[in-house]
């Protein structure tokens, strides 16, 4: 059970963790890749500036349906993830997540935008949670959760741009 008080002293933590794990990542592929890690983190800027005014101007609307299509669509992706490292335990896989074909990079694309459309979500939550008056506690998940978005963003554009070298 989530409590959101929880979140001022697990969201810390957990930031901690993830960017010792993404600067892992990110000196992994920046050795294959010599730089792209900067590439990858000035795309992610730039998509998450473009969204911002995007959602500021009410060019991207956040209903209900847009919502749902968007939550759907995220948990799909996990799922076809969470098969696929299942199926890399057993010496197969879902080649097309790694390859860099004109499908791997059509997956690619698909999901960087994906990522960039659950910024929305995420401004809209921030947006609506001010409006509301809720705790500051509800300020840490908002936080956190953009920090996952975020970070989400940054390592699937890291992906597509060493799909892109190796293509």
């Amino acid at each position: 059970y989530f409590k959101p008080a929880w979140a001022k002293f697990l969201g810390p933590i957990f930031a901690l963790a993830q960017g010792f794990f993404v600067g892992a990542i990110s000196r992994a592929y920046e050795s294959l890749y010599n730089g792209i890690v900067v590439q990858a983190a000035g795309a992610t800027i730039a998509v998450f500036a473009v969204m911002l005014v995007l959602y500021r101007t009410n060019i991207i609307k956040v209903t209900d349906r847009f919502r749902r299509v968007i939550v759907g669509a995220t948990l799909g992706v996990m799922a076809l993830y969470l098969v696929s490292i299942v199926l890399n335990l057993f010496g197969s896989g879902i080649g097309f997540i790694r390859e860099p074909s004109a499908l791997g990079i059509g997956f690619s694309v698909f999901v960087c935008v994906l990522a960039a459309m659950n910024l929305a979500l995420d401004f809209d939550f921030i947006e609506k949670g001010s409006k509301m008056g809720l705790s500051k506690d509800y300020e840490w998940v908002a936080a956190t959760g953009l920090i996952v978005t975020i970070v989400w963003l940054y390592l699937e554009i890291l992906r597509l741009l060493a799909k892109l070298r190796e293509n």
